[in-house]
């Protein structure tokens, strides 16, 4: 193994605390879905998709290359700079976390990365255009193509399955659901697992412990794999929830054509070396989904609120990743004040959860409706089937006949 300093130690422990973030915050990209829809029982989803996480992480290391030789330059990044990037990554995915929300793990790494190597040698270190070209343009392309992808799968799911019996048509989807769901976290450890691994490998570079331009080492691989799938096996419940129930309500037809259509982006970026967002891509497939059902409804207040922490992702992250690097400038009393910062604050978040524990046992409870769900919910002509159910539910009940009162008694 590669001659690791205990600086450099620190930094690669940060690195896969981090990876493990990323596991249980991203569990829902592949099985909230399958959870929502019954084709998986919690605890037996996210076991498998832990494991996929594992083998997807060995099936290629181009985005990990992205990172550690594509992103920043190499020659200009201490390892200090890396411990301050992952600082803002995981303070940011734990936050998100804490509120449900599905944010991008990967956005939050790579503007941790940026603004913590700007905070150390400047604008000129970070490649701009390998952020623009490889990051930021896959963040608005993924949503888009991937709901789309959905919206036109799911009609025709509908259309294909019209006149099938509806009991063996969903327990046919929801078999589809299951591989799909498979073939979701196998392309998320392809792609995220990887970014922890190209994270390591920079450190490696910039402590000397690796030559510049090497590929990840085995032993990188296999800790961000195991890493990656024992937080998917926690499994992050607040986002499942809002990831299955908060953005829309899916059938069988929906969750088979949201993850197909996703997995198919996720696995054709890892190919070419983009470093996306699975959340991006799901959240997109799902809102395309919900769209592509007669009668569907997309929570456009919970679409709006993931949005914002989209947006907010890379700058907040690279805000906190500055100033923990000008923190560690100060030297190793400035390092050890960031970490006992990190430590803290990550307590704080996990105390603050116990508030309102979420787990398996009532991740399918349903959310409240926003103001803008329950307006156009009401305005949207319902799925078919349903119409008689509901007028009968409108008409009232006839009253019960009372009983005739009772005759006077005859005079005496």
């Amino acid at each position: 193994m590669e001659h690791i300093t205990l600086l450099l130690g620190i930094v690669i422990v940060t690195a896969l605390v981090f990876d493990f973030t990323n596991g249980f915050h991203d569990t829902a990209n592949a099985m909230a879905t399958t959870i929502s829809t019954g084709a998986l029982k919690p605890k037996v989803a996210v076991a498998m998709s832990a494991a996929l996480n594992l083998v997807g992480a060995f099936l290629s290391v181009e985005v990990a290359n992205t990172i550690s030789k594509g992103l920043v330059d190499e020659s200009g990044i201490q390892p200090e700079v890396i411990f301050a990037a992952l600082v803002g990554a995981i303070l940011w995915n734990l936050v998100t976390w804490l509120v449900g929300l599905p944010s991008s793990s990967s956005h939050a790494l790579m503007g941790g990365l940026v603004g913590a190597t700007i905070a150390s040698a400047g604008t000129g270190a970070v490649h701009g255009d390998v952020l623009v070209g490889k990051v930021l343009l896959p963040a608005v392309a993924a949503p888009i193509v991937a709901g789309l992808a959905a919206m036109f799968a799911t009609r025709l799911s509908y259309k294909l399955s019209g006149n099938a019996d509806t009991k063996a048509t969903k327990k046919g989807y929801r078999a589809g659901q299951i591989a799909s769901a498979g073939l979701v976290s196998l392309a998320h450890g392809t792609n995220d697992a990887q970014k922890t691994m190209g994270i390591i490998t920079l450190a490696l570079v910039a402590g000397g412990a690796l030559a510049p331009d090497s590929d990840p080492p085995v032993w990188v691989i296999l800790c961000a794999g195991l890493a990656i799938a024992l937080g998917t096996y926690l499994g992050g419940w607040r986002i499942i929830r809002t990831m299955g129930k908060g953005l829309t309500d899916l059938q069988p037809q929906q969750g088979f054509a949201a993850q197909t259509s996703a997995a198919t982006v996720i696995l054709a970026s890892s190919h070419i070396g983009f470093s996306l967002s699975t959340t991006h891509s799901v959240s997109g497939s799902v809102m395309g989904a919900g769209l592509g059902r007669k009668g569907g409804v997309v929570r456009w207040s919970t679409a709006t609120r993931m949005v914002v922490a989209w947006v907010l992702t890379l700058p907040a992250a690279a805000l906190v990743g500055a100033l923990a690097e000008w923190v560690t400038g100060f030297g190793a009393w400035g390092t050890t004040l960031v970490a006992v910062f990190l430590v803290g604050s990550s307590f704080a978040i996990w105390r603050r959860s116990r508030r309102e524990v979420i787990d398996h046992t009532n991740v399918n409870d349903d959310e409240p409706a926003g103001v803008v769900t329950t307006a156009i919910a009401a305005v949207t002509p319902p799925p078919a089937g349903t119409v008689a159910e509901d007028l009968t539910a409108t008409i009232p009940a006839p009253a019960e006949p009372t009983a005739a009162p009772p005759a006077p008694s005859p005079v005496a």
